[in-house]
């Protein structure tokens, strides 16, 4: 199996849920994975190609999703010719619901589901038909409102019939996320992220030799150092792009890139798309703190 791109979404520590909802023409994602949990809505996308963990299927129309943590998932655009295709897709963390609320009782089929997810679950058709409204009008609700009509959404899909696993093998139990190391580092880039960090000063932070931080970044994350922090930057453009109307020059500046030129560059070769497009395809993103 093709080892999935270790992808870090724009999701932070301080937030719930985080949804994207747009319209888009072409997917050219590779396969990948996170450590969050994934609700994937897909509809006008006869002839994708779905692939989760071993799994492989060619999709219909529509189609609900939900990819458990770290298990590989992409959709190749293979035979897909119609346009646009609409996306929904919410990501969380799998510590939202700590150890002692998911094992109450009234919790059980949400607990039960996670554990499902971890292969994959593809949902009927006649729940994504009921589901559809509930998540175009999320972005009509604020704050608490918003987080438990998100909670009932996940009850109702978990007691929902006709659920279907998808992947023979589930995502692996060691997860990069649970590395004592790599947190720290996450916890040092955060900080700093937005200005000039070199090699040695991160592997200091580590207490590591620099050989032995290059090896640890590779093994635990499949990237060199710059382009993990690459990655963490570009994250941040991103967010930053979508939520406000900061000149990009600036939000490059803010997030670490101080030669605009290499931004575009670098942004295009991960996104598939210049920074100002980007913004344009962009529409609703909902986060709750």
């Amino acid at each position: 199996m093709v080892r999935a791109h270790q992808e870090i979404v724009q999701l932070s520590k301080k937030d719930c849920f985080l949804v994207f909802d747009r319209l888009k023409d072409y997917f050219d994602w590779p396969f990948h994975q996170h450590p969050e949990f994934e609700l994937n809505f897909i509809e006008n996308a006869t002839g994708l190609l779905r692939r989760i963990g071993d799994h492989n299927e060619v999709i219909k129309a529509k189609e609900l999703l939900l990819v458990g943590s770290n298990l590989g998932h992409c959709w190749e655009q293979h035979h897909c010719t119609t346009k646009p295709i609409h996306e929904i897709t919410l990501q969380f963390h799998p510590s939202l619901f700590e150890t002692a609320l998911i094992n109450r009782q009234i919790f059980s089929p949400i607990k039960d589901m996670f554990q499902r997810a971890q292969h994959g679950i593809l949902f009927s058709n006649e729940t994504f038909d009921l589901v559809k409204p509930r998540l175009i009008e999320m972005y009509n609700k604020q704050g608490m409102d918003y987080f438990l009509e998100m909670l009932s959404i996940l009850h109702d899909l978990a007691t929902s019939r006709n659920q279907r696993i998808l992947s023979s093998t589930a995502a692996p139990i060691y997860t990069y996320e649970k590395s004592k190391e790599l947190e720290k580092l996450n916890d040092f880039l955060e900080l700093n992220y937005q200005r000039k960090l070199t090699l040695e000063e991160v592997a200091n932070e580590l207490h590591m030799s620099q050989i032995t931080f290059n090896r640890f970044i590779k093994r635990t994350t499949g990237r060199t150092f710059i382009n993990y922090l690459n990655e963490i930057r570009l994250v941040k453009a991103a967010v930053l792009l979508i939520e406000g109307d900061t000149a990009v020059a600036e939000i490059a500046q803010d997030c670490g890139f101080y030669n605009l030129a290499n931004f575009h560059r670098t942004f295009k070769k991960r996104n598939g798309c210049t920074p100002s497009k980007y913004r344009m395809e962009f529409s609703g993103l909902k986060r709750t703190l």
